[in-house]
């Protein structure tokens, strides 16, 4: 199936996407905000493009007012470790982007207008769209491009085999989504117990009526574009995550990789066009094993990084979910 013509996709990426898109003095170095193999972007970094957000962008005075300021610096922080990533693995894919592209973009530049106070997109999004906005705007839609190109590259080839779990609730507020969260991690746990744990438990799992559970499910990643924006398609095989696919439904999906190709088109019954924004999730989620060949270091201050959302969380306990290997699994060959 053709996706869409790969230079239409990119001038769409390069004219309106990115609709993405106090504790240590710092991580083993005095004043850095984050270091990616040694590579810094400082304290004071940060806080100028905070500042910046704060005087140019009516979003970010109304965030300023709300006490919401610290949203900012954490995307910030995020948008650097991806740029980083980024280039990586462009660098390794022979990714490029056409320069005239850039240029004609930077004529009618989509981040040139200021943010108004009233936003209609989710809060993440709106605050992924500030940070665009104060960083070079150059760099920010390269870096989207690149993404949406790595997208294109690998979306009709990529598929993952897995085995799974879910936990679920009838209600996913309060003390309900903390439960909910917790037994899904404990189940997690138990997968990467061993290399025959997962087995066991979705055996069990499978005797109860109100759990999915099943064996052996192979997802082409163009089946489902959303999906494939998720940590389960940035798994190497014998690694179990566990995650909540819609944030706003009560239920956690508790998986282990047991294949993951990417290196030719595959076949899907039920091929799905893939949006600007899908592709774009996707494109930053193929990063995902780029983090395991740099040396990351981020201050407390900002958060923790977040492998699951591919973004910073304010502590261990609001990540978006847990990746843990399998012990005593054999090692895959990459």
């Amino acid at each position: 199936m053709r996706i869409m013509g790969r230079r239409r996709a990119l001038v769409g990426v390069l004219a309106g996407s990115l609709l993405l898109a106090g504790c240590n003095a710092g991580p083993g170095q005095v004043g850095a905000a984050v270091i990616v193999d040694g590579e810094s972007v400082s304290v004071d970094r940060v806080q100028q493009l905070i500042d910046k957000a704060v005087r140019e962008h009516p979003y970010g005075q109304q965030l300023a007012k709300e006490h919401k300021l610290d949203l900012v610096g954490r995307e910030i922080v995020r948008q650097e470790i991806l740029h980083d990533l980024t280039e990586r693995a462009a660098q390794r894919e022979g990714v490029q982007v056409d320069e005239s592209l850039v240029v004609a973009a930077l004529q009618n530049d989509p981040l040139a207008k200021p943010m108004e106070a009233k936003q209609q997109n989710d809060p993440a999004l709106s605050v992924q769209q500030l940070v665009a906005r104060v960083r070079d705007h150059r760099e920010a839609l390269v870096d989207a491009a690149l993404q949406t190109q790595l997208a294109l590259k690998y979306l009709d080839k990529l598929t993952v085999t897995f085995d799974f779990s879910s936990v679920s609730s009838t209600d996913a507020t309060g003390s309900d989504a903390d439960k909910l969260r917790e037994q899904a991690i404990e189940k997690a746990r138990r997968f990467a117990a061993s290399p025959n744990a997962a087995a066991e438990v979705i055996q069990q799992d499978q005797k109860t009526s109100d759990t999915q559970a099943g064996t052996g499910q192979k997802l082409p990643a163009m089946q489902s574009p959303a999906t494939a924006a998720t940590v389960l398609f940035g798994l190497e095989p014998n690694t179990v995550a566990a995650f909540q696919p819609t944030p706003q439904q009560p239920l956690w999906v508790v998986v282990v990789v047991r294949e993951r190709a990417a290196d030719k088109p595959v076949a899907s019954d039920q091929p799905a066009q893939p949006t600007a924004q899908q592709l774009a999730g996707v494109g930053i989620r193929l990063l995902q094993p780029y983090l395991d060949q740099v040396d990351l270091k981020v201050n407390p201050r900002y958060g923790v990084w977040d492998v699951v959302g591919m973004d910073l969380a304010p502590n261990e306990a609001s990540k978006k979910g847990i990746v843990l290997p399998v012990h005593g699994a054999t090692p895959q060959n990459p």
